[in-house]
């Protein structure tokens, strides 16, 4: 990995007081640069190959299983490493999950999960009021483990900083122009888009993104003056229509929140049907959370009397960055189940070395190598983590009507 120094300008480079431009502008270059750097040779960002141990982990079947297939021709063959190491693209993972499904219709849903006519489009709203509480590492992290599961993924960005794409290796200052997020789609002018023109393919198998940027946050601005104007859909509808335009070609979709109650934020929660809310267990973050419940149940009120139908199966909260061993955390985790019971997921994700390590170079801990953190460090993130999406997925599956 390269250097995270590389993100700081020397001394010569930065004068004593700069403007907000200049400023913006010093550090866009910089971040450019660093992504070179992490993305070489061509600056764009790719997915690793996974081995024969993982991908047979990923396809459910034995390692040998997995071995004698290839000596069989059947199914997409691995690229051959160093030794002979087999290695497989995700998109070979799902070629294999086809050829299994195909040959064993009655295991289809346990080997390619993806949703099935009469299921409804699943759409997850991640939101917290509190900046930091891990919402986007939560969202990226989701959208990626239900990626490698077989869904189709929809993620959307609706945060204006674009946090959750810039882990999509886009940055959105320099790589996006206007009209190229959400914004576009949703937008009252003569300048709306359709949402498949904001849709881009990523470097993930499975995954499409719209990202987030600064143009987002004209929306917020813009949604009071067409509330006075008769002829146009309320803005808490706004996302709903939208994906029902390409609810077709996705079986998830991943809903990045910004850290306020504002229109953006109302409309992806009447979007959705289930609401994830990331929490941070320490007193001050519960503070907020009660702020955040208290604002978002007055506001929905409000919404629900205009007339906006809410199709939520579940709303729930992950214990963000926990350690264990801190006992004033343990409390805090302690309170929270004993107030909301099964509506607090049973696995946190726990404070981990692997995960704040990839989260410096923009990845989540399904994109890192073993090699890159050690292995009991890894080994635990991931552990952590799959519990964390397991659940999850466990609740959209729940939601298929699905055992």
């Amino acid at each position: 990995m390269a250097s995270e120094a590389a993100l700081l300008p020397t001394s010569n480079e930065v004068p004593q007081q700069m403007g907000f431009d200049r400023l913006a502008e010093v550090l866009s270059s910089r971040i450019s640069k660093m992504r070179q750097k992490i993305y070489a040779p061509d600056a764009r960002k790719q997915l690793r190959k996974f081995s024969s141990g993982e991908a047979s982990k990923l396809l459910g079947i034995s390692d040998s299983h997995l071995r004698q297939l290839s000596i069989d021709g059947i199914g997409p063959q691995p690229e051959l490493g160093a030794g002979g190491k087999r290695l497989y693209s995700l998109a070979d993972i799902n070629g294999l999950r086809q050829h299994f499904a195909g040959t064993r219709p009655k295991n289809a849903l346990q080997v390619f999960p993806r949703r099935r006519p009469g299921e409804r489009l699943q759409v997850i709203a991640c939101a917290s009021f509190k900046g930091g509480s891990g919402k986007t590492t939560t969202s990226a992290t989701a959208a990626h483990y239900l990626a490698l599961r077989g869904y189709r993924v929809l993620a959307i960005d609706l945060d204006p900083q674009g946090s959750m794409t810039a882990i999509f290796g886009i940055q959105p200052e320099t790589d996006l122009g206007d009209n190229e997020s959400l914004y576009g789609a949703i937008r009252y002018d003569d300048d709306r888009r359709n949402i498949r023109d904001v849709i881009r393919e990523t470097y993930f198998e499975g995954i499409d993104l719209i990202p987030g940027a600064i143009e987002l946050q004209e929306w917020e601005h813009e949604v009071p003056v067409a509330m006075q104007q008769r002829g146009t859909s309320p803005f808490f509808r706004r996302i709903a229509e939208v994906l029902a335009e390409v609810e077709d070609d996705y079986d998830i979709v991943v809903l990045d929140c910004p850290p306020q109650l504002g229109f953006l934020t109302l409309s992806a929660l009447t979007a959705a049907t289930g609401v994830l809310i990331p929490v941070f267990p320490h007193m001050l973050d519960v503070m907020s959370l009660s702020a955040f419940l208290l604002m978002a149940s007055d506001l929905l009120n409000v919404v629900e009397k205009r007339g906006g139908a809410f199709q939520r199966d579940w709303i729930n909260f992950l214990i963000t960055r926990h350690n264990p061993n801190d006992a004033t955390e343990v409390d805090i985790v302690s309170l929270l189940r004993s107030l909301f019971k099964q509506q607090v997921l049973t696995r946190p994700a726990v404070q981990s070395a692997a995960i704040s390590s990839a989260g410096l170079f923009r990845r989540t801990i399904y994109e890192i190598d073993r090699a890159d953190v050690g292995r009991g460090t890894y080994d635990r993130a991931l552990e952590s983590m799959n519990g964390v999406c397991e659940e999850i997925e466990s609740l959209l599956t729940k939601s298929w009507g699905r055992t």
